[in-house]
Parts: C-alpha cells; structure tokens; sequence
C-alpha cells in the first residue's frame, strides 16, 4: 500500500506538472486538491507511532476517525460492553490508554449495569492504606527445593505467543517492553529466535508438543539442543505446553503462508509448509512420565525452574498428576492454568468455543486440588485468560494465582485492534503477520515503550486495588474480597462460587470432600486416561 501511494503521487504530480505546462495554467488548481492529500501521505508514511496509518497512508486515517465518532454516536444506543469482539471497547481503551501513558480515568462513574448478571466488584476496606507504602512492583520467587536458579517473577507477564504467529517486530516490541519493565516474556511454543535476545529481556522457554527450538529431525525432543538453548543467561523459566485454552487437546497451528524460511530454520520444519503439531507429548505418556521429564529438563538447564501449562480438562487427570507428585516427591516449580476462552491466530472453531473449563473455574480447581494434597507451598500457579486490567489480577489472586499472564492486552499495547485477520497473514498492524510490507509499520522503539508503560500502569491498578481493601500483600488477597452478581437479584462471593477445600483433604479417602470423591477414584497416577469403569458419576 506505501508503495502504491508512492508511485501513485510520482505519477499523479508528475502529470498534473507536464498538463499545466502544456496546456492550461489553471490545472495547478488540481494540484492545490491534490498536493494537501500526498503530503498527508508522506507525513503517514514517516511517522511511527501508528502502524495503521504507515502501512495504508491516507486510507487509515479513516480507522482513527471511526475510533473517534464511536463512542459519541454510540454511547446511548449499544451497551459499551456488547460489542462482538474479543475485548470490548472498554477493555481496548484501558489498554491503549495505559500503553500510551493517556489519562485512563472515565467522568460519570461506571460504564456497566451492576445489576447485570455477571458483574463482578472487590470489596473495599473503611481502613485502607495508603498505597505508596506498598511495594511498587510485587515479585513472586518461583523454584522449588531441587531448583538451584529460582526466578524472581514479575506478578504480570506477557504470555505465551510464538514468532510466527507474531512478526518479528512484535517480539522485538515486546521483549524489549519486558526488558524495560523487568518483567517475564513467554516465546511460546514456537522457539527462541534472535529476535527475542534482541533486548535481552527474561524468557520464559516454551516447550510444545512440536519441541520446537530443542526438536529432532523426526520431531522427537532433542536432550542436546534443549542444554544449549536453555544455558542462555536471558532464558529464566522453562515451560511445558500440555494444552492452551484456545484449543485445548489439539496441537498448535501455523498456516502454511507464515511458515517462512526464517521460521522453518529456528522450529526445523519444512518451509511454506502447514504446522499441525500433535496434539500429544512424545517426550513422556503418563503422569509420573511428566514429572520425569520435568525434572530431566530442570537438571539439563542447571536447575532453572521448569512447570507444565494446561487448560483444565476432565478433573480427574490433573489429580492424577497430583496423585503422581505425591507419590514420586518431584514437584513442579510452576503451574500455568488456561482458560478455555484462551485466544490464539489460528484454531477450529469448535475448539475455541467448546472445549475446555473455563478460566476461573480451572484455576480455582487447580489451586484446591494442590491445597488438598498439600503440595501448595511450593508450586506457584500462574493464571492466564484475559487478564488486562488491575482488577483482573486481582480476581486471579483470589482464585489462587500467584502470578498473572496477559496475550490479547499486550499485543493491544503493541497495536493489535482486533482486525481478526491473524490466520491470514494480513493483519494491518503488522504484529500478526510474516508480510514483509505490514511488519515494517509497526516501529519497534515505540512500541516497546507502549508494552513497558501499559505494564507498568496495570501493575500500579492492581497495588491501589490492593491499598483500597486494607491489605498490604497479595497474599492476603482470598475469596471472600470478590463478588460477583448471579442474577438481578442475588450476588455471590467467589468463597460462596468457588468454595475451599481443607489442607490436605485429599491424601486420605475419609477426608476428600463428597463433591471429589468420583473424580479421586477416577485419577490413576499411572495413567492419564481416568478410570471411568469405577464409579457412576452424578450431576454435581
């Protein structure tokens, strides 16, 4: 599109030139309509703080002014959270407007109907404290007794995406905000490229089911390549991929079309060429094979701390694994819990929107199931699924999470708008495609600031929301501070949704609560296949 409006302008100004001369003077009057439009041009094209308008000069200028009508035409006719799209307006708004350092704060009180079913609020405290005496940026230090390099971790990290799936531009934007924010930067499953040592900003390893990054020619984990992947000082963590909440129970997905040379060299597949991985491990078969392989990979990396990411399934697989740590005494350093609302590029349909436990029921699970083996203490779960915002951080914390992921908000903050074209590889921003053309407008310098800021912002949402209910660590943080509405009539604490269960209720068969007890008879250690032969399961 630069391209053509460049040639374009040549030609056109070049032509108005020659007909003014050759036939009549008053054809310069073209030239004053036209002139103001190619400067315009010009001045999109070398401009770097929106990819839109560099990528499409003239014509993106149209985005910004929908953008801008919106709201004033709309306001008073469509519900502001019922838009259609993955985040709603309010949503996209609190990100871009932390990201670009803009007043985030809204006049007339609350945009939401707080009698809608699904609204959701935190308690306050009469006696709250004064946030500045809190700490700036909370850290959780994750590594179990056998790590001998525990990390200490930002309470909100970029989540897992591949380069790939994302440009290199966008890698580069958002290790280099993670470098600037001291914060965590999953690669996702797609391997390590130099664009993510680009800024050296701490790299959380992902290991998928294609073992890309550490994978042998016939797709089989490579001991050798994982070593000398993981010895770089940058890499922090190392993450198991067992599902995603986008489309868990299914591999990952790389359209042929981003399947570049580059990329086919870092992952060792063939280029141009589509990317099913399998939707299975090769590496290990079973739950004690699991912590097997975690304990291989935390010694093959000098004792960094290595967990496992899935989105919850059938209950009784992962008491299996519970079962199985207990058993065997080899512990995760780390859990990651998707939800099945996770986003991704690409995936089918019915597994985007049919598979898989949602966010907070899954974390809430995971986090009681650990409690009542009493394995807790020491594994830090970590919660992804649209978490954006201060408050969003907050609810995790609640439910259990130690620590936080975001994908959607910081692609937003690195200039995502949500044009649903990511498995097309013609996303107008230039961060989900491998077109050469759109990667060049989204400018890395910028953008790495915009990911630093809108972290550094939401984190700073989150301490105020913690000052505001009397608490001086998220530790302190339990079900009990959330709320959530359940019709018009009747609200629910998340302690009343989303119950406890005792410490250790699930080591012995006489204290495992009765809500539990057909999901512990179905979990085998050996096997995560559960047993459904032995018990008649009822409606909870």
């Amino acid at each position: 599109m630069r391209r053509g409006f460049v040639i374009f302008s040549i030609v056109a100004l070049a032509a108005i030139a020659f007909l003014s001369y050759k036939i009549n003077i008053k054809i310069l009057w073209t030239l004053v309509l036209i002139g103001p439009l190619v400067v315009l041009g010009f001045i999109d094209i070398f401009q770097n703080k929106q990819a839109i308008r560099k990528n499409f000069p003239i014509v993106g200028r149209s985005r910004y002014l929908a953008e801008w009508l919106r709201p004033k035409l709309y306001q008073y006719f469509v519900e502001p959270d019922t838009d259609g799209r993955p985040f709603s307006r309010i949503h996209r708004n609190i990100v871009y407007q932390r990201s670009k350092s803009v007043n985030d704060t809204a006049p007339f009180g609350t945009q939401l109907n707080v009698y809608q079913e699904g609204y959701e609020w935190m308690n306050h405290s009469i006696a709250p404290l004064d946030h500045h005496d809190l700490p700036e940026h909370p850290r959780v230090l994750i590594g179990s007794k056998a790590c001998s390099q525990p990390y200490s971790c930002s309470i909100f990290n970029v989540s897992a995406m591949s380069f790939g799936s994302l440009s290199k531009n966008a890698v580069m934007a958002l290790n280099g905000g993670a470098a600037l924010g001291n914060f965590a930067h999953n690669t996702g499953e797609g391997g390590i490229a130099k664009y993510h040592d680009k800024f050296n900003g701490d790299l959380i390893y992902q290991i998928g089911t294609g073992y890309f990054g550490c994978r042998t020619d016939d797709g089989n984990f490579s001991e050798e390549l994982f070593k000398k992947r993981t010895a770089a000082a940058n890499v922090k963590m190392i993450e198991i991929k067992l599902s995603q909440g986008a489309k868990p129970g299914h591999g990952g997905i790389l359209p042929a079309r981003k399947a570049t040379p580059e990329i086919a060299k870092i992952r060792n597949i063939k280029p141009y060429e589509a990317v099913l991985s399998p939707p299975f491990h090769k590496a290990f078969k079973d739950p004690k094979g699991l912590l097997d392989f975690i304990e291989k990979c935390r010694n093959l990396s000098g004792g960094k701390p290595v967990g496992f990411k899935l989105c919850i399934g059938h209950k009784s697989e992962f008491l299996a694994i519970c079962k199985a740590i207990v058993e065997t005494g080899i512990k995760p350093d780390f859990i990651s819990v998707d939800g099945g609302e996770g986003g991704t590029g690409a995936a089918p349909l019915e597994f985007s929107n049919s598979v898989g436990v949602p966010a907070k029921e899954g974390l809430s699970f995971a986090y009681n199931a650990l409690v009542g083996f009493n394995i807790k203490k020491e594994i830090t779960l970590i919660s992804a699924g649209k978490i954006l915002s201060g408050f969003d951080i907050f609810k995790a914390i609640s439910l259990g999470a130690d620590v936080c992921y975001s994908a959607r908000a910081m692609m937003m903050a690195v200039g995502c708008i949500q044009a649903l074209e990511c498995n097309h590889n013609t996303c107008p921003t230039g961060v989900a495609t491998q077109d050469p053309e759109l990667i060049k407008g989204l400018d890395v310098n910028d953008k790495k600031v915009r990911v630093a800021n809108y972290h550094k912002e939401t984190v700073k949402s989150f301490v105020e929301l913690l000052a505001a209910a009397g608490l001086d660590n998220p530790d302190k943080i339990n079900r009990t501070h959330v709320y959530q509405r359940v019709d018009q009539h009747l609200s629910k604490s998340y302690f009343r949704l989303y119950p406890y269960i005792p410490e250790g209720a699930l080591l012995s068969a006489e204290s495992v609560p009765k809500s539990w007890k057909a999901y512990m008879a179905m979990a085998d250690s050996n096997s995560f296949r559960p047993r459904f032969e032995v018990v008649y399961i009822e409606e909870d």
